[in-house]
Order: structure tokens, then sequence, then C-alpha cells
């Protein structure tokens, strides 16, 4: 039997060997420069979450130090007083601290729950129900998301002063209950997940439309609802203006204001300076422990409508 011998192929002509046809010698290769142009968007993200995360990072080092460290050493250096911080917060007028914490806790939890369940039902019924007035509401609504609080604020607290609720847990949880984001984000949701067949197959078979909501719809809405109570947990943990409005008791006060307060008495107490610095710290803590559950209920939610459909 004869061999095949296996040959190169020699280079065309008026090419340089390990170049590309129809390259000129020492010019730039084309993957190269896309991978160059690639690194972009990368180091555009990179810079956004330095930007971001920059003072998260001195209000950790910050909340280490002591009074006299915190205005006579480097920023970036670490201090060896965060434990006398803790004790001295925990002591603040027998630890009112945690008093404006359990304050954010029931404000943020209960209205962003309330919210929740509101733009639930309201977004369902704007996909799915076909009425008369539906898209002139939806637009009103669409009004309420580009409406500034500040300009709602005043009118909110007259409403809430005539009922005789100011100064009251009612007068910051209520104007919370409506979303206007967290409706539409239901309603463009709802009508990407919730199949109109779905729903005439439920009525054919005899559902009742809110057994149709409660069993068949939400559950198909749920990762979307988890981004709703999301958002709507941060802006309330966040919220100052309504609160600052609404409030005079200092017991009632969430942890935005509480530090305010706190912020505008250190310029008679240096001290207190500290205080608030290790109280903004802690106050974060919450915050990143449900992003990290809630990360996880979108896997999860997710992973499970994939294996139904």
């Amino acid at each position: 039997m004869s061999s095949l011998a296996v040959r190169k192929a020699a280079p065309a002509a008026g090419t340089t060997p390990g170049t590309a046809p129809g390259t000129a010698p020492g010019t730039a290769q084309g993957p190269p420069l896309r991978r160059r142009i690639a690194l972009v968007p990368t180091l555009t993200l990179l810079l956004g979450a330095l930007y971001c995360l920059l003072p998260v990072a001195w209000v950790l080092i910050a909340a280490t130090k002591s009074g006299s460290e915190l205005f006579s050493t480097f920023t970036f250096l670490p201090g060896t007083g965060f434990t006398e911080n803790l004790s001295d917060l925990n002591a603040y007028r027998d630890g009112v601290y945690w008093t404006w914490m359990g304050n954010s806790a029931l404000y943020a939890g209960v209205g962003a729950l309330l919210s929740t369940a509101v733009s639930a039902i309201s977004g369902y019924a704007l996909a799915i129900y076909r009425f008369k007035g539906r898209e002139a509401v939806f637009n009103v609504l669409m009004a309420g998301v580009l409406m500034p609080p500040v300009i709602l604020a005043i009118p909110q607290y007259l409403l809430m002063a005539k009922a005789d609720l100011a100064d009251s847990y009612w007068s910051v949880l209520l104007p919370l209950v409506l979303s206007p984001y967290g409706v539409y984000l239901s309603r463009i949701y709802a009508a990407a997940a919730v199949p109109s067949d779905v729903v005439e197959a439920g009525r054919m078979d005899g559902a009742s439309e809110w057994r149709i909501f409660t069993r068949i719809a939400l559950p198909m809405m749920i990762p979307g609802l988890v981004t709703v109570f999301l958002f709507q947990f941060v802006a309330v943990w966040n919220n100052f203006l309504l609160p600052y409005i609404m409030l005079s008791d200092d017991e009632k006060f969430p942890i935005a204001l509480g530090l305010f307060t706190l912020l505008e008495q250190g310029s008679n107490t240096p001290a207190l300076y500290t205080l608030v610095i290790t109280g903004a710290l802690l106050a974060v803590i919450p915050l990143i422990a449900l992003f990290l559950v809630v990360q996880r209920f979108w896997s999860l939610d997710l992973l499970s409508g994939a294996v139904k459909s």
C-alpha cells in the first residue's frame, strides 16, 4: 500500500506567513481589537461599582475608629474603637437606636407586604381584564411614577391630620400602600407570565375569578412580585421625607430619621459622630441580608417555572 504525503498549503501570493489573507503586515488583527473594545463595558461597570462601594467601605472603616481616631488618622486606616462604639450606641438613651431599627422594620416590612399585595391585584386586573377606562387608569398610575414624592408629602400630611392620624404609625404606613411603580411592574409581569388561555381554562372549569387569581395567576407572578417587594422594602427603609413630615415623637422615628437627629446633635457633641457612623453601618446589614434571601427565591422561582413549563 502506498502512503499519502500530507503537505502544508503554500501561503497565498502577496501574503506573509502567519497573517490572515487581506491583512497587511504590521496591522492590528481583528479579534484582538474586538477584545479591546469589549473591555470598555467591563471597565465602565468596574468604575461604577467602585463609585458605589467606596462610601460603604468608608463607613465600614470609620465605624472601627474612636472619636479621637476619626479626625486624626488616615481615612482608610482601620481603628480600634468598634466595640466601644457598639457599646455606646446600645447605651445611648436606653437603646433608642434599636427602637428606631424596629420601627424601620415595621414600616418597611408591613408597608412592602401591603404594597406588594395591592400591586399584584391591580397589575393583574389591568393586564387580564378588558374594561372601559383601563388605559386611562394606567396612564394616571404612570403619571404617579413620574411625580416627585416631595410634591405629595404636604397633601398627604394634611389628609392624615384631617383624619387625626398624624404622628402615628398609620401616617407613615398608609401612604406607602399604593406604589405606582409596583403596579406598573406587576402589570408588565402579569401580561408576560399569565397566559390568557390558562385564565380562560380556569373559567371554563367553573373557578371563580378570585380562585383563578390566587391559585393560578399568583404563583406565576411570584418572581415579579418578589422584585416589587424588594424595591418597596428598600424604598421604605431609606425613606426620610415622609416620616420627617408626619412624625414628631422620636420614639416612632425610623432609622434614617433617627440617625439624622443624631447627626444634628453631633454639631454640638462631636462624640455622637461615631454613633451615627456605627448606626449607619448596622442599618445596611438588614438590606444586604434581605437581598441575599430574595436572590435565592428568584433562583428557585425561575427554576420551578422552567420545570413546570
